[in-house]
């Protein structure tokens, strides 16, 4: 299957970040906009209490679930933003890692971002993406 998103690396930006610095779509794709991806159990209870890592990963194995349901997959992910509910850059590290291997290859680009608070109790992770599939 052909996909709609087109990584772009600049040799003039640092190869520091692991991940694409822009990504570009055709005129034609459908464009998925999911909610925050949040670390949530089937019955609404927080997995992964108090573990970084492991919220991380029920966020990652939840968006996947809701890009199927749209007919897409992390492949066509075209750009996310992380958000952990931390001052400690360990702990945003420690998230980003879980999401940034989940994605392999396809190195979206992404943004970091530590916060306060996120909506759900004991909620310490959330995803934010987009994606980009071209329909047959």
């Amino acid at each position: 299957m052909s996909r709609a998103v087109t990584l772009i690396r600049s040799a003039s930006l640092s190869t520091a970040a692991e991940y694409a610095y822009a990504a570009t779509a055709p005129a034609e794709a459908r464009l998925v906009f999911l909610a925050g991806a949040c670390p949530l159990n089937e019955d609404g209870s927080t997995a992964a209490i108090g573990d970084y890592a492991g919220q991380a990963a029920k966020a990652v194995e939840n968006m996947r679930i809701a890009l199927t349901a749209a007919g897409a997959s992390l492949e066509d992910v075209i750009s996310t933003r992380v958000l952990v509910a931390s001052s400690r850059r360990a702990d945003l590290v420690t998230a980003w890692k879980v999401v940034r291997d989940a994605f392999g290859d396809h190195d979206v680009p992404s943004t970091l971002l530590g916060v306060t608070v996120l909506g759900y109790n004991d909620q310490l992770v959330e995803i934010e993406a987009v994606a980009a599939v071209l329909d047959s």
